[in-house]
């Protein structure tokens, strides 16, 4: 069987500038290519070591919103930081939306999740302990 290695992610979004402006200016990602070179992106790769995960759809995820691909929320991220505290108050005074204050987790994480520019959830989390 052929090994399948580096997974990414391709996200269709409505608006390239505002997610750039979340995902590369408010939370860091590199960008690692764009085309075209000159003028207006059409598509832009950013790379933070992000993994792929995968979800049934219908399941009631840890944000409290209903994992639904087919109806509007096409996916979650999660990022991992030194201090989630920190990092929920710097983005809501950048007013990002958070949608689940920070919390202590059972399996070690502290997390908390804010809305991207098009509503989808990002897990913003760091180990406990």
């Amino acid at each position: 069987m052929t090994e399948f290695r580096d997974a990414s992610t391709i996200v269709y979004v409505e608006d390239l500038n505002a997610m750039l402006e979340f995902y590369r200016d408010l939370l860091g990602f590199t960008e690692t290519y764009r085309f075209p070179d000159e003028g207006p992106p059409v598509f832009v790769a950013l790379s933070a070591g992000v993994s792929l995960a995968l979800v049934t759809d219908g399941q009631l995820g840890s944000h409290g919103l209903e994992v639904r691909p087919r109806a509007g929320r096409q996916f979650e991220l999660c990022v991992y930081t030194g201090d989630v505290d920190r990092a929920i108050g710097e983005l809501r005074a950048r007013d990002v939306p958070v949608l689940v204050e920070p919390a202590d987790q059972p399996w070690g994480e502290r997390m908390a999740y804010v809305a991207d520019p098009e509503g989808n959830p990002v897990m913003v989390c760091a180990p406990t302990g």
